[in-house]
């Protein structure tokens, strides 16, 4: 498996290379065969290539079998025409990663959840309410006049049915439930097309289970209750702020792995930000991203039937289980004493057995 490797901004390079630790870990005991390429997004390929998000870039992942995508500092970039290209949106709309994969699950001892909590967020990434990826051409937000600023929201009958699709898969290898989380009661046209090939799709799964509700009682629930969900499918802003919210609750955004995924490659990006403030300083918590390469490297295994990755990736698992079960092999965000570093040696030494 050839993976491309790039750190992006901020914390990017202290959990990147805690991962790659553990991903070393993983080859060493299951004979992965993983190489690994290495390129620059961000500020630094700002400065050198004068794009945050090259075109080369993006060639070259559509050469490799996988991404290990860092975090990126877009708010702060420069306007686009001065090479502030948000990477996330790039790769997910012009390498058509359209299902933004998102696992929550609570763990004894973290998290404020009041009953168990282990649901996956199935997430539209590339339309929505999001204008930087809803134009073929030009900008999906404008100011026809001063003081009125309109945004364009895009939602696609094709985009809907295969995040559908996706989000039945995954259901049926769970415990067979997927709730479509709309606002169909105002969004009437966007969210009732959405909700119509949610429904086309769930014939297709008679022996899973459809359930409908609107976002704002589905936030609640979360709160409430998160065990009434197994698998949540949305459009793609709706999505995007619950699965931070499950995360949060669940334990953190730092604990918060997920994956990118198209037909035919995959991109591991952790789901929270690049954290400026405390970059270089190794207090970052780099779970998010470790346990999302260990979701890129259960997906490569499924697609290429190779069960020595799936393996990987379920003791990858366990290994960040085992260290999160006992405050002394934490990291400061949880109340630990384990650096960046620390805790990914830490993290491959429990892989490696």
């Amino acid at each position: 498996m050839k993976l491309l490797v790039l750190p992006g901004d901020g914390i990017g390079e202290e959990i990147t290379s805690a991962t790659l630790d553990v991903l070393k870990a993983a080859d060493g005991k299951h004979g992965l065969g993983l190489e690994y390429e290495f390129d620059e997004i961000g500020f630094v390929a700002l400065e050198k290539t004068g794009s945050t998000c090259p075109d080369a870039v993006l060639e070259r992942a559509r050469q490799c079998d996988g991404i290990l995508l860092g975090p990126v500092s877009h708010l702060d970039y420069p306007p686009r025409d001065k090479g502030g290209v948000n990477a996330s949106a790039a790769f997910r709309v012009k390498l058509d990663l359209y299902a933004n994969v998102r696992p929550a699950r609570s763990r004894p001892g973290i998290g404020s959840v009041r009953t168990p909590m282990d649901l996956i967020i199935m997430r539209e990434a590339t339309e929505g309410f999001y204008p930087d990826r809803n134009m073929a051409a030009g900008p999906g937000e404008f100011m026809p006049v001063p003081g009125v600023v309109i945004s364009m929201r895009k939602i696609t009958a094709h985009a809907c049915n295969r995040i559908a699709r996706r989000a039945f898969e995954a259901a049926r290898e769970r415990r067979g439930k997927v709730t479509a989380v709309h606002k169909a009661n105002n969004m009437i046209m966007s969210d009732g097309l959405f909700l119509e090939e949610v429904r086309k799709v769930a014939k297709e799964f008679p022996d899973c289970e459809l359930d409908e509700i609107i976002i704002d009682a589905c936030a609640a629930w979360l709160v409430r209750d998160p065990s009434r969900f197994d698998v949540i499918c949305a459009t793609n802003f709706y999505a995007d702020i619950l699965s931070d919210l499950a995360s949060e609750l669940s334990g953190s955004l730092g604990l918060a792995g997920a994956i990118n995924a198209g037909d035919d490659l995959a991109a591991a990006q952790a789901q929270h930000g690049s954290a400026p403030d405390i970059a270089g300083q190794d207090k970052a918590n780099p779970t998010s991203l470790i346990l999302s390469a260990a979701m890129l490297l259960d997906w490569f295994g499924r697609r290429r039937g190779l069960p020595a990755f799936q393996a990987a990736a379920r003791d990858i698992e366990a290994a960040i289980d085992k260290l999160l079960a006992d405050k002394e092999t934490r990291t400061p965000d949880l109340g630990g004493p384990l650096g960046t570093k620390a805790f990914g040696l830490a993290a491959a030494r429990a892989v490696a057995g």
